[in-house]
C-alpha cells in the first residue's frame, strides 16, 4: 500500500527493483559475528550473534542509542533488509518511531560489516511519530485515506461552483494537487516526531478552512487570479505596463495590512528557508530534525495575512492615472507575496494552482 500512496503524493521514495544482493554481506557477517555458544547449531537462517555495546565502544559513541541494547541475532533476513538499505542509502529512509529500536540494532550491524566506512558513518536518524485516525471505522490504509481526501476536495469544490467537476478533465489536475496539498499540510504541520492524530470529517477539507493546505492553495489561486485580472486590464488599455521597479513610490503603502505582509512574510523568509530546507545532518548524534511544520505554519499564516488584506482592500482600483503609484507599489509587494508562496510551496513538492 505504502508505495501507491506516496507515489500518489509525488514522493520519490527509494525502493530497490529486485532483492537485494547479500552475499558481499553474508560473508562479512561470518568472519566478524560470534558463533554459538558451546559449539551448538545455530537456528536455520541465524548467522551469529554480535553484541551491540561492544561496536558502540568501537564505533567511539553511544549517544542516541537505546541503552537496552546488547546482543543481536544476525539472520539471513536482517541482511536482506540491510542489502536494501545499502542500494538505496543516498535518501537517507526516516525510522518509525515503533521500530526505532530494531533500526538502532541494524544501523550497528550496519557500520560493523562497513568495513571502508564509505556508508554508514554519516548516517542519520529521522524519527517519525505514529499516525491514528480519529473516528476510523477500522484500520485505514494509506490509498484509502489519499481516496477519502481526494473524494472530500470534490466535494467541497462541488459545493463552491454549484455543479460536480469531479468528472471534467480540466479541474482532474487540480483534484490531484488538492487532495495531496491537504495530506501534506495535514501531516507536515506536526513535528515529525510527534503522533499525528489525522481528523477525517468532511469539516476538514475547505477553502474557508484557514489551517489546510487547500485554504494556501486557494489564496495561491487568488494571487494569479489577481494578476491575470491586470495583464487582462493592461491589454484592454486600461492599465499602462508595469513600470519599472525603482521607479515605483513604497511610501504610499500605508496599510497595516500590507506592513505584516511584508515584515511577517516576505522578508523573514530567507531565514525561514534556511532552518527548515536542510536535514541538520552535520551535527553530532544520531538523530536529525526536520522542521517541516515551521514552514507549513508560516505559509498558512502568511495566507490568512493575505487573505484578510485581499478581502479588505481593492488592490486594482478605478483605471485613473493618479491612483496607478498606490495600485502598482501594492502589486509589486504581492508579486514577492506569490514567489514567497511558490517557493514555500515547492519545498513540500507542491505546484501552484492558477484557479480552484
Amino acid at each position: 500500500h505504502m508505495p501507491t500512496f506516496l507515489q500518489q503524493l509525488c514522493v520519490d521514495w527509494p525502493a530497490a527493483s529486485q532483492r537485494a544482493d547479500t552475499e558481499a554481506l553474508r560473508s562479512l557477517a561470518l568472519a566478524e559475528l560470534s558463533p554459538a555458544r558451546d559449539g551448538g547449531a545455530l537456528t536455520p537462517g541465524v548467522l551469529g550473534t554480535v553484541c551491540l555495546k561492544e561496536v558502540m565502544q568501537e564505533r567511539g559513541h553511544a549517544a542516541g542509542y537505546d541503552p537496552n541494547l546488547d546482543k543481536c541475532l544476525v539472520t539471513e533476513d536482517l541482511l536482506s533488509v540491510l542489502a536494501e538499505l545499502q542500494e538505496a542509502v543516498r535518501d537517507r529512509p526516516p525510522t518509525f518511531c515503533e521500530e526505532e529500536f530494531q533500526q538502532q540494532k541494524l544501523d550497528l550491524l550496519w557500520w560493523k560489516l562497513d568495513v571502508q566506512r564509505l556508508l554508514s558513518s554519516w548516517q542519520k536518524h529521522l524519527v517519525c511519530g505514529p499516525v491514528k485516525a480519529a473516528g476510523a471505522p477500522g484500520t485505514l490504509t494509506a490509498p484509502e485515506y489519499y481516496d477519502l481526501r481526494h473524494a472530500q476536495v470534490c466535494k467541497a469544490s462541488a459545493l463552491k461552483h454549484g455543479r460536480e467537476l469531479a468528472r471534467d478533465p480540466a479541474w482532474t489536475e487540480v483534484f490531484s494537487v488538492l487532495s495531496v496539498a491537504t495530506i501534506k499540510f495535514e501531516m507536515l504541520s506536526t513535528a515529525p516526531q510527534s503522533q499525528l492524530l489525522l481528523a477525517l470529517a468532511d469539516g476538514s477539507v475547505s477553502t474557508k478552512g484557514t489551517k489546510s493546505g487547500t485554504f494556501v492553495m486557494y489564496n495561491c489561486a487568488r494571487l494569479a487570479t489577481l494578476f491575470d485580472g491586470y495583464e487582462h486590464s493592461m491589454e484592454q488599455g486600461l492599465y499602462p505596463t508595469f513600470p519599472p521597479v525603482s521607479s515605483l513610490d513604497f511610501s504610499l503603502l500605508q496599510d497595516e495590512g500590507e506592513w505584516l505582509l511584508l515584515f511577517n512574510g516576505v522578508l523573514p523568509f530567507p531565514d525561514l528557508l534556511s532552518q527548515t530546507a536542510a536535514l541538520a545532518c552535520a551535527a553530532p548524534g544520531l538523530h536529525t530534525t526536520a522542521r517541516t511544520e515551521m514552514m507549513c505554519k508560516f505559509l498558512v499564516q502568511l495566507s490568512m495575512d493575505f487573505s484578510s488584506y485581499y478581502n479588505r482592500v481593492h488592490i486594482l482600483g478605478e483605471p485613473r492615472p493618479h491612483l496607478f503609484g498606490q495600485m502598482f507599489a501594492r502589486l509589486q509587494l504581492l508579486r514577492a507575496v506569490r514567489e514567497v508562496l511558490h517557493a514555500g510551496l515547492a519545498t513540500l513538492g507542491l505546484p501552484p494552482l492558477n484557479h480552484i
